[in-house]
């Protein structure tokens, strides 16, 4: 199959997304709003970002659009676009290719979005970069910068859930040794992005959010930084899922502080706006914990307290051209 027929493969047969004027078919695709514009883009290399070995080619498209969005729900955005661009190299076939876009759609058929273009090419590995689009009312998004002394640290869902489906997937587990394995192995191939949660937050005037793809560790540095402020985080309040404990403790402390891609919401709130917080938890069935709190500007930007004892927690989550 040529590149035009490819792209005539993917082409949506209609469109969800009214404010669209022209999509797949032109130089360019054209759409119109009145709200603020959000955008975001990521690229996932075979072998770097993901495996054929632990995931099947429609997870492969789930996890790469999932990533996406969960930035566009860090900054409070509505997703309403994407667009993908695939370095394809010879050893992957028709059927395989259409089942990533499979997974792409499937993800983006919740949320309304919509492909609108993108690019395709031939080499030696797999790439799959994605940019996505999104809507926020005006002046709603949100930024790493706004947190204040005196916040709330807080997070959504459990952690490290991620890296223990891909500790599972890679192991040696005969007899299906390990408890609730289907559920970390969900929560690795096919995470969900905490929009709904994001987008009811719309009414507070202030609040911070950071998506957790390379771990706390990360993301509370880079919120502190940006705040210029200092967040303590409490390790016996961080959540993880109740099986959680059958991995050594070594591995719960990593995977829960550094091993990212649970794609969860990390962010920090005012004390008096936390009934607004809980409120919007509870409103889209979403797990809330408080963590932590932000400090005045300290030596470091994050530490993390254990049995009253605390300590500075470094940058340890993955980061490329390291």
């Amino acid at each position: 199959m040529d590149e035009f027929s490819f792209i005539d493969s993917i082409k949506p047969t209609y469109y969800r997304q009214p404010s669209l004027l022209k999509g797949i078919g032109d130089d360019a695709a054209v759409f119109r709003s009145s709200k603020d514009i959000v955008t975001a883009v990521d690229t996932f290399v075979e072998d770097v970002h993901f495996s054929r070995s632990t995931m099947e080619p429609y997870h492969i498209g789930y996890r790469a659009l999932g990533a996406n969005i969960s930035d566009l729900a860090a900054m409070g955005a509505s997703p309403s676009f994407y667009l993908v661009s695939i370095v394809i190299p010879k050893n992957w076939t028709q059927a395989e290719l259409s089942q990533i876009y499979s997974g792409m759609d499937d993800l983006a058929s919740k949320y309304h979005m919509d492909i609108i273009g993108g690019d395709t090419v031939s080499g030696k590995q797999l790439t799959i970069s994605i940019t996505v689009i999104g809507y926020t009312i005006t002046n709603k998004a949100r930024y790493r910068q706004h947190a204040k002394e005196g916040d709330i640290v807080f997070v959504t869902g459990t952690l490290g859930d991620s890296l223990a489906g891909f500790h599972i997937l890679t192991s040696d587990n005969e007899n299906n040794r390990y408890v609730d394995q289907d559920f970390y192995i969900h929560r690795h191939r096919k995470p969900e992005p905490r929009v709904a949660f994001a987008q009811a937050l719309e009414s507070l005037d202030r609040v911070s959010l950071n998506d957790v793809s390379d771990g706390i560790a990360n993301e509370a540095s880079e919120i502190a930084e940006a705040s210029n402020v200092s967040i303590v985080l409490r390790e016996n309040d961080i959540p993880v899922a109740p099986s959680f404990y059958q991995f050594t403790y070594e591995q719960q402390y990593q995977w829960k502080l550094s091993g990212g891609e649970d794609f969860e919401l990390l962010g920090t709130v005012a004390k008096g706006d936390w009934a607004v917080v809980n409120e919007a938890a509870e409103k889209t069935n979403t797990q809330l914990t408080v963590i932590g709190s932000v400090v005045e500007e300290e030596k470091h930007p994050v530490y993390i307290e254990d049995n009253a004892m605390r300590k500075v927690l470094k940058k340890s989550g993955y980061t490329h051209l390291k």
